[in-house]
């Protein structure tokens, strides 16, 4: 399964925007950000799965929790950035 990570500028953000999605009916886990993808030092993530990334972002994006940045998990373990 693809996962996609949305890096927030904070924990409180991340806890914020994780609980959003919750509310909505998406499965979202706070995760710490990779070191590869934290551009910022010290980050968190909300991981979803591919299929909830659209309908995730519209809703963060609508309560102006706006992502640092999304990255698609690769099988391989590497991550690669995306736009959304």
């Amino acid at each position: 399964m693809v996962y996609y990570l949305i890096v927030c500028r904070s924990l409180t953000y991340a806890q914020r925007g994780g609980r959003l999605l919750e509310r909505a009916g998406i499965s979202a886990y706070l995760v710490r950000a990779p070191r590869l993808i934290s551009k910022a030092g010290c980050a968190y993530c909300i991981k979803i799965s591919q299929r909830w990334l659209e309908q995730a972002m519209d809703l963060l994006r609508g309560e102006h929790l706006n992502p640092r940045g999304v990255y698609r998990q690769l099988e391989s373990g590497e991550y690669e950035e995306v736009e959304v």
